[in-house]
């Protein structure tokens, strides 16, 4: 039985909504917006300057970070050092849906996991998004869409030196156009109930 989900997700691919739905059926606690609360109370940072800096890469990525200490690092630096330490809090606890900002990376040598990554073509994100905002035109749907994967892809290299989609650095790999959001809930809930055959092997493939 895994004790720890981690879905990464592309935007409108509906991977929030899977999430929900697995930590339902599993009677598991669901993070996503938590995370970063928990993260800004114990940083001292204001949570609106908070959720301003989620998922965000710094200003001046691509230079060398290793010349500054903890204190003189850019605040989302700070904020991913905080994000972090919750989210492995949560994992200690266990039992446990964790949304997205680089959780299986984080969580990678933790034992008992099933992390996934829910992806989908961008037509199909697009028809998703339009039914949750309808209002918004679908030129504007396609332009967030186009830039929030942009956003997600340096993030996670910045922070992880891994690559947001790969799947060698999932578990498993889901297209919600091909099993529908419902049908992705239900096959991550199966697989989390098997178990760790064979054992699991510290680390990312070489």
């Amino acid at each position: 039985m895994k004790k720890i989900i981690t879905i990464s997700r592309e935007f409108g691919a509906g991977g929030g909504t899977i999430g929900r739905m697995v930590a339902e059926k599993l009677h598991y606690d669901y993070y996503d917006k938590e995370i970063i609360m928990k993260a800004a109370t114990q940083s001292n940072v204001d949570l609106e300057r908070f959720l301003h800096y989620d998922e965000r890469v710094p200003h001046n990525f691509g230079f060398a970070q290793s010349l500054f200490d903890f204190y003189n690092k850019p605040l989302s630096e700070k904020l991913f050092e905080a994000q972090k330490e919750v989210i492995r809090e949560i994992g200690e606890k266990g039992n446990c849906v964790i949304i997205g900002r680089n959780a299986n990376s984080i969580l990678r040598e933790f034992d008992h996991t099933l992390h996934v990554f829910v992806h989908a073509p961008s037509y199909y994100r697009i028809q998703h998004m339009k039914t949750l905002m309808p209002a918004t035109p679908e030129a504007k749907l396609s332009d967030e869409l186009q830039a929030i994967d942009r956003k997600r892809r340096k993030y996670c290299t910045y922070y992880t030196d891994t690559v947001f989609g790969m799947a060698q650095f999932y578990d498993v790999c889901l297209d919600t156009a091909k099993f529908g959001i419902e049908g992705c809930a239900d096959i991550i809930c199966q697989l989390a109930q098997k178990p760790d055959i064979p054992p699991k092997v510290t680390g990312y493939p070489g």
